[in-house]
């Protein structure tokens, strides 16, 4: 049996002989796209996210329907949120993730909560926070979000925000906005 903060995790295969589950992280990342296929948008973002080195796709919400945000006029978001098991540090996960957006899905920025055929966003890296100009961790509009929040609490619904310290279910249930999230 092996701990990984605090909890027993019962292995049922041999370990490599490098495996150490303390310098593993769970990270949180949301999935968007309102341009093009949309559901097979998010299905190659999340075969490309499981192609990262040192890193494997651990769970994977539903697909949603969801309105858009913001003042830009623009199609409805199909999104979805993904658990990552990675050995990455926080920067290089989301220097991946940036690439997969630029190089697989072409993303040009060019309207600010504009069309996109692929947002990636690092919602929650462990119970790590991180405050610098490139990275904000947990992402700062995460418990706002019902586009990000219902998937989200699919998911890890127990899981425990590391600046509020309430739970996703508790942060979903209290949110009050006019989004529509629709499971498809």
């Amino acid at each position: 049996m092996f701990f990984t903060r605090g909890r027993g995790v019962t292995v049922d295969a041999p370990l490599p002989l490098c495996f150490n589950p303390a310098v593993e992280t769970e990270a949180y990342i949301a999935l968007g796209s309102n341009v093009g296929d949309r559901e097979l948008n998010l299905l190659r973002a999340v075969a490309e996210v499981g192609r990262l080195p040192d890193s494997r796709v651990t769970a994977l919400s539903s697909f949603y329907e969801t309105s858009p945000v913001g003042n830009v006029e623009q199609d409805a978001f199909c999104n979805a949120v993904l658990r990552l098991t990675t050995r990455l540090d926080a920067h290089p996960l989301l220097a991946q993730l940036l690439r997969i957006e630029d190089e697989i899905f072409s993303r040009v920025r060019t309207i600010r909560q504009g069309p996109r055929s692929m947002d990636l966003d690092l919602l929650l890296f462990g119970d790590i926070t991180i405050n610098e100009e490139n990275l904000v961790v947990p992402h700062p509009r995460l418990t706002e979000r019902r586009f990000v929040l219902q998937p989200l609490c699919e998911i890890a619904p127990d899981l425990v925000h590391p600046l509020t310290g309430r739970t996703i279910r508790d942060h979903l249930a209290s949110l009050q906005s006019g989004e529509t999230v629709v499971r498809l």
